[in-house]
């Protein structure tokens, strides 16, 4: 089954799909993009996902060519057309086609393209009960990193390298200390306190580590946004991960070396468990 994508205000089958090759987001990745995750044919934080995407937006001097009921139309019809029940949608928006040059066109239409991913039993991945495998690389990534910009290349490359070396996912580190994973947030646990680094440049507002956060606050656990190292974080109790797509994935060993049991733990499972129920009761 082919599937229907969404281009500049048209539904289309995949296969017809088109985007000028002078678009800004394929010459220079000028644009920005978010993935929602869809729970039982409904979005989960929407919300969250329309306002880190104009505050990107925003940052780069760039105007939404949708408003955000009509990006919620498009979201909910895209679900629509392809039946998914359990998935992800792809939004991306570029400052548009314009001849090449650096200095921002003046008078370019943003291009904006939203697809869909069927994802069955995303909410009951198996890896949420083995745990991931993480290595550690270095961080060279640019330094607005806050701004969830297309540009995903060294990220890729992180990928890559944890997979040559027989791991899921590699934590960037930058100055001695974890900025983030490759496509989420990074967390220890050490006893009853969560630790996260701290929200700034270096890292991505992630929209479930919002969420996380908000509801591990609730249930009476510590949470400490704060830089943390390679030391640190063999020495947990337990570390996890967050993101749209993972949700609370925990993470068993860095580098080769077991975490805590080498198994998920059990605040990790709570987590996990907390955010699943209640993004489930707010999806819309």
């Amino acid at each position: 089954m082919t599937r229907t994508v969404y281009v500049n205000g048209d539904y289309l089958p995949e296969d017809q799909a088109k985007v000028s090759i002078f678009d800004r987001g394929f010459l220079f990745a000028d644009g920005v993009y978010e993935v929602t995750s869809v729970l039982g044919g409904k979005l989960i934080d929407f919300a969250g996902h329309v306002r880190r995407l104009h505050r990107s937006l925003d940052e780069l001097q760039m105007a939404s060519p949708v408003t955000e009921d009509e990006l919620l139309a498009i979201h909910r019809e895209l679900v629509r057309l392809n039946d998914i029940d359990e998935g992800l949608i792809y939004l991306q928006i570029t400052r548009g086609a314009a001849d090449r040059d650096f200095v921002y066109p003046k008078d370019a239409t943003p291009t904006i393209v939203l697809f869909t991913q069927s994802k069955p039993g995303l909410a009951d991945a198996p890896m949420a009960k083995v745990g991931l495998k993480v290595l550690s690389i270095e961080d060279q990534r640019w330094g607005r990193r806050d701004i969830k910009t297309v540009q995903l290349l060294y990220p890729s490359m992180g990928k890559m390298m944890a997979k040559a070396a027989g791991c899921d996912d590699a934590w960037m580190v930058e100055d001695g200390h974890v900025t983030e994973g490759t496509s989420n947030n990074a967390y220890i646990v050490k006893g009853n306190t969560i630790v996260t680094r701290h929200l700034g440049h270096e890292i991505l507002s992630g929209i479930t580590r919002t969420a996380v956060l908000r509801f591990a606050r609730e249930a009476q656990m510590v949470v400490e946004e704060r830089p943390f190292s390679i030391d640190e974080a063999k020495a947990a109790d337990e570390a996890f991960i967050t993101s749209a797509s993972a949700f609370v994935m925990p993470v068993v060993e860095l580098d080769g070396q077991a975490i805590g049991t080498g198994k998920p733990g059990s605040m990790t499972a709570r987590l996990r468990e907390i955010y699943l129920d209640e993004m489930r009761k707010a999806a819309v």
